[in-house]
């Protein structure tokens, strides 16, 4: 479609973008929203995602010429800054953004694969495993370290909060967008199916008769699959999914420090296990 220009704040053509902060809306419309240039990058070079639109500055467009053109299959919208900002309703510092379409939930068996004998065939052999993180910044987090630290996907059991919301795209900084995830069907359960996968399950933990990670990741790094569980900051994990843990582990703290945050955790835990 041509580029274009937007004057009017109150455009019909831009109005799915007046709804950019209420990220309830845009998932009940199937729709999520990338903000940035190089977040709006990795959804436009993602052939499983699909724009719906882009909302662009002169000087942002010109950063995309390469994804984009007068023959892409998308409404570009192109607006000056101040322009934008009063679509939105916020000032929008890189002048970049999309509209994306929500793509179809990936089930466990589609992001994980089959049994033990199919393991090292697979490309996910680290798994994330959340539990109540509600804070989308922490879900962003994670995913972030997750790409960067070799991980390969997550599972998002019960009160996680959504990883297509834009404050956890962007805190990702595009992970989300790239990192397969399916939110857990049976909780608990889908851990015993994680099990039958040939997962090791590993429960991060502050308790004290946890095992330290130091003693336990050399073992961890020589399994063909790990998947590594936390829960949210404050209460952790539940009982259930400890219950279901082939092995409690804990970070070592400094006197005085009983937890750190849970985006960290992780973050370490990948580093030794990966």
């Amino acid at each position: 479609m041509p580029i274009i220009t937007v004057s009017d704040p109150h455009d019909d053509r831009i109005a799915e973008y007046r709804n950019v902060p209420d990220g309830v809306l845009l998932r009940e419309r199937r729709l999520f929203i990338a903000e940035g240039r190089l977040v709006v990058r990795q959804l436009l070079e993602q052939a499983r995602l699909q724009a719906r639109s882009l909302l662009v500055t002169d000087a942002a467009l010109g950063s995309l010429r390469d994804l984009v053109s007068d023959n892409t299959p998308f409404p570009i919208y192109l607006a000056a800054g101040a322009v934008m900002n009063a679509i939105v309703g916020f000032n929008i510092h890189r002048g970049c953004l999309a509209l994306g379409v929500r793509p179809q939930s990936l089930t466990l068996s589609e992001v994980v694969g089959g049994g033990e004998s199919r393991a090292r065939e697979s490309t996910v052999s680290r798994l994330v495993v959340l539990e109540n993180v509600s804070n989308v910044d922490n879900v962003g987090g994670i995913f972030r370290s997750v790409a960067a630290l070799g991980g390969h996907a997550v599972m998002l059991g019960p009160g996680c909060g959504d990883p297509l919301y834009r404050k956890a795209i962007r805190t990702s900084i595009g992970a989300t967008l790239r990192v397969p995830f399916a939110p857990a069907a049976r909780w608990p359960a889908d851990l015993d199916d994680l099990r039958a996968a040939g997962f090791r399950l590993v429960a991060l933990t502050p308790r004290a008769t946890a095992q330290p990670l130091e003693d336990v990741a050399a073992d961890l790094r020589a399994r063909a699959r790990v998947a590594l569980m936390a829960g949210a900051e404050g209460n952790g994990l539940s009982g259930a999914a400890l219950e279901r843990a082939d092995v409690q582990v804990r970070v070592p703290m400094a006197p005085g420090m009983d937890s750190i945050n849970v985006t960290t955790a992780v973050a370490i835990a990948l580093y030794r296990v990966a």
